[in-house]
């Protein structure tokens, strides 16, 4: 039987994330030749009470969220050079940058991060009732792991997400919220 770790019961992998180099391309990439999609995209997201490795940072991104089958896809671009894991050696492009898992207790994963000795790289909130948390558990750039507490209305948001992916034709693969 495999060694179970801290991290192991927090929740399931629902996102893989990319900061790709050229986002107009990863878009074309993953709707033309995936058929992923469509990708909902908002651009200027400000992490509130952001922090990037205890210090305050006020990084700004836009991101593009889409379905492929029931794994969610986001694409990152970062809009500044504020210190982040959009920034720097964190950046890694054109390769999964991190995997995100929705957990419904941000204090149990922030334990369960302390007990594995992870580095807390990112915390901030998410609209009034979500929060997130960034971690290197130890495997460095390309390996970061996100856990968010989805905001109220955010399980709504991916749902729909979803399901526009189940019979979406390829028309309009990119779409603008907020």
């Amino acid at each position: 039987m495999a060694k179970r770790g801290p991290l192991t019961d927090i929740g399931p992998i629902f996102q893989m994330a990319y900061l790709p180099s050229d986002f107009d391309a990863a878009i074309r990439h993953w709707t033309e030749v995936v058929g992923a999609g469509p990708f909902f995209i908002m651009e200027n997201i400000q992490i509130a009470d952001m922090t990037y490795l205890g210090q305050p940072s006020d990084a700004v991104i836009s991101a593009a969220w889409g379905y492929w089958g029931d794994m969610q896809i986001e694409l990152i671009r970062a809009e500044d050079d504020a210190p982040s894991i959009y920034t720097g050696e964190y950046a890694v492009k054109d390769r999964l940058h991190h995997v995100c898992v929705a957990v419904d207790d941000i204090d149990a994963a922030r334990a369960a991060l302390k007990e594995a000795g992870a580095t807390i790289l990112i915390e901030g909130k998410v609209g009034e009732s979500g929060a997130v948390i960034y971690a290197d558990a130890g495997g460095g750039p390309g390996n970061v792991i996100e856990y968010v507490k989805l905001m109220e209305g955010g399980a709504e948001l991916f749902a729909m997400m979803r399901e526009a992916a189940r019979d979406w034709d390829g028309s309009e693969p990119l779409r603008r919220l907020g």
